[in-house]
């Protein structure tokens, strides 16, 4: 069996795709590319960048295979709910408006999720909702705000009938909702991030990053956000002692800058 020169493929990525690849949780990470090189009948990594060099349907199948793209609207329902609670309670009466960042958003269910506890509540949002993802593929699909009926399981009828119409077996985002957000190219582990936040939702992508990389993203989240600014994780990415980043938990995978 051949074996795979990943040193040469994660130098060659960073320097032609600009995705530090050395970020992700190593086992994890080639087995994946050993499943999408195959599918593409190389034999070897250096078959498959040129590959992925010569052919755009072959580097789109590898971006959507190495950057994951699961997510549906209100994901982990119970958690969005005590997370939009707080939002109405506690973050719009301690500020006179918001500024939130949906990071990883993915196919864009996540901000547009969003946007529609915003609109719901009339909460006072500073600029539009800052949506980004390293995909240019699935920002593209998140623009169109076209999803498929699996992805709404968690919305209500009456969101359903309020925020979305029904064209050609999709259902659309209303106008109103995508204007609400802006879509962006953003690498956490390469790009800076901005600050004076007073929410960010990032959430089930720090999962598939080395320990080190993660403690770095999350010591640069607490840094743009503002004191008293939430951080919203994923179900499975509770944050062991949140206070060496300058947070603590207010709830489930809920944190609250106190510094």
């Amino acid at each position: 069996m051949t074996t795979l020169n990943y040193d040469y493929f994660y130098n060659w990525v960073q320097a032609n795709l600009n995705i530090r690849l050395d970020a992700y949780k190593e086992k994890q990470l080639n087995r994946r590319i050993q499943t999408v090189m195959r599918q593409s009948g190389a034999l070897t990594l250096e078959e498959y960048s040129g590959l992925i060099h010569q052919d755009e349907s072959v580097k789109k199948q590898f971006l959507d295979y190495i950057t994951i793209n699961v997510t549906e609207f209100f994901r982990n329902k119970d958690l969005f709910e005590k997370f939009e609670e707080l939002l109405i309670t506690d973050l719009s009466k301690k500020f006179d408006s918001i500024s939130i960042w949906s990071a990883a958003c993915s196919i864009g269910a996540e901000p547009y999720s969003l946007a529609m506890i915003i609109d719901r509540h009339s909460l006072p949002l500073k600029k539009s909702i800052v949506a980004t993802d390293i995909d240019e593929t699935i920002l593209k699909r998140a623009k169109t705000g076209k999803y498929r009926e699996n992805e709404l399981k968690n919305v209500s009828l009456i969101d359903r009938s309020h925020y979305f119409t029904q064209e050609d077996g999709y259902y659309a985002v209303d106008s109103r909702i995508k204007e609400m957000v802006q879509f962006r190219k953003h690498d956490l582990v390469l790009d800076s991030f901005e600050s004076g936040l007073h929410v960010i939702v990032c959430r089930n992508v720090t999962i598939y990053f080395k320990n080190e990389v993660k403690e770095d993203i999350y010591r640069r989240m607490s840094d743009a956000l503002v004191t008293g600014g939430l951080l919203f994780t994923g179900a499975t990415e509770t944050i062991y002692q949140p206070e060496q980043y300058g947070l603590k938990k207010v709830s489930s995978f809920i944190y609250e800058k106190f510094v």
